[in-house]
């Protein structure tokens, strides 16, 4: 005799549950912990990331300087990054990759350490335990592969769970049990209440969650965004787009320096909050540079100052950004994210291409700018750590996984008793009547 569908779909429910429980477990206890990674951040930096005011006449130092400042203290790292900001008392951030980041006085130079050296550690431990279940090197990809299968898992358990949990009969007894806790309950009865409650209210985050999760695992689930809102989806996954090439006005054209290129910005963004400008990428041993890029492997300087730095940047002007000349005639421009204050969504950045020539944007690229597939996928990269709506949707997204957990702890105990029962004492309070003893 067949099944009924209920019931069949509840044993699915309990199989599915039982195998991707502890990776869901994994992903919901790391979600936690990385919920609020860039407030304590700032909050371990702030020391670091301020200076004192400058005096009358003090100039700050350029783009370049500052980079070979960090070179100069930090020989074999490799700057990737520079973020200014516009407080006088702001000290510049220059990111290493991934050793981290340094903060430089933009008066005098100084360089300083990251106060929050440990809890960067501690971050890319649960970032890397999130992602790929702390797998490595080639088993990256496994590590990957199957926290996707397990997150699309745990879509399948919220969306059943709804199901399973809807009442036959919408009355006040029947409803009561499963929409907040009760008291006095203890063994299967308090498993019971506690993953249904907590599956019903957490249910809509959970599934903005695992179904963002997997449209940034799967190119599939990503296109199927800019197919459903009638866009071509890009050849690469994800939310970005490619870059701009320019011809160069002559063969001996001399680059414009950064802080004439971060000045064009600035006039273009008066209520710019942040521009980061992103050091280009080279392969390992590529010589020449653009000012400001890293040289070579690793980055090495061999110690030049800030002088030294000018004239390899002039030696390079006539070289592509990527330290590998011109293609087909045609170099990158010199891009620039930049953050406006109060702007909308929060997330929103604006790209600026300039020419690194002429200093004319070539590209301005903005949320505004972008078709409705990509504003939809954007919206999912951020939904999916809560920063789309700011700390109100990072607490949201928290709670909700911190309920991931007690998901899996309260399933894997009704589980447990269903598949090794023991004999109940008479006077236990059995499970409410009308509602279905299947988990959420």
């Amino acid at each position: 005799m067949a099944l009924p569908f209920r019931k069949t779909l509840f044993w699915i429910h309990l199989v599915v549950g039982v195998v991707v429980g502890i990776v869901v477990a994994i992903m919901s206890v790391t979600g936690v912990a990385i919920a609020f990674e860039n407030q304590v951040l700032d909050w371990a930096d702030s020391e670091a990331r301020t200076v004192s005011a400058p005096g009358p006449g003090t100039t700050r130092l350029s783009l370049e300087e500052m980079i070979a400042k960090v070179r100069d203290a930090k020989p074999d790292a490799q700057v990737s990054g520079v973020t200014v900001f516009p407080s006088e008392t702001s000290a510049t951030q220059v990111a290493l990759g991934r050793a981290g980041v340094v903060f430089v006085n933009p008066y005098t130079g100084e360089v300083r350490e990251s106060s929050a050296k440990g809890w960067r550690s501690f971050f890319q431990v649960m970032v890397e335990w999130h992602r790929w279940i702390a797998l490595g090197g080639d088993n990256r990809a496994v590590g990957k592969a199957i926290t996707g299968a397990c997150n699309a898992g745990f879509l399948f358990l919220a969306i059943s769970g709804l199901y399973l949990w809807w009442p036959r009969k919408w009355t006040l007894k029947t409803v009561r049990p499963v929409l907040w806790f009760r008291r006095g309950l203890k063994g299967k009865p308090r498993d019971f209440n506690w993953h249904n409650v907590i599956g019903f209210w957490t249910l809509p985050v959970l599934i903005v969650l695992t179904a963002s999760g997997m449209v940034i695992s799967y190119k599939w689930a990503s296109d199927f965004v800019y197919t459903l809102t009638g866009n071509a989806p890009p050849a690469q996954q994800g939310p970005g787009s490619a870059g701009v090439k320019v011809a160069p006005p002559s063969e001996d054209a001399v680059r414009k320096d950064l802080g004439s290129l971060l000045a064009v910005v600035q006039g273009q963004a008066p209520t710019w909050e942040s521009i980061t400008y992103r050091l280009p990428s080279h392969p390992r041993g590529a010589g020449g540079n653009a000012p400001g890029a890293p040289r070579g492997e690793g980055g090495r300087r061999g110690g030049k100052g800030a002088e030294g730095a000018s004239r390899e940047g002039a030696e390079s002007q006539r070289r592509g950004p990527d330290g590998e000349g011109k293609s087909d005639g045609k170099v990158d421009t010199v891009n620039f994210n930049v953050k406006v204050e109060d702007g909308w969504p929060y997330f929103a950045a604006t790209q600026y291409a300039l020419n690194p020539f002429s200093g004319e944007v070539a590209k301005r690229e903005g949320y505004a700018d972008f078709n409705s597939g990509r504003k939809v996928r954007t919206w999912l990269r951020f939904l999916h750590t809560g920063e789309a709506l700011g700390w109100p949707g990072q607490l949201i997204a928290a709670i909700a996984s911190l309920g991931g957990v007690f998901l899996v702890w309260t399933g894997f105990a009704l589980s447990w008793r269903r598949f090794f029962p023991k004999r109940q004492p008479r006077h236990t309070e059995p499970v409410a009547t009308g509602a279905s003893e299947t988990p959420v």
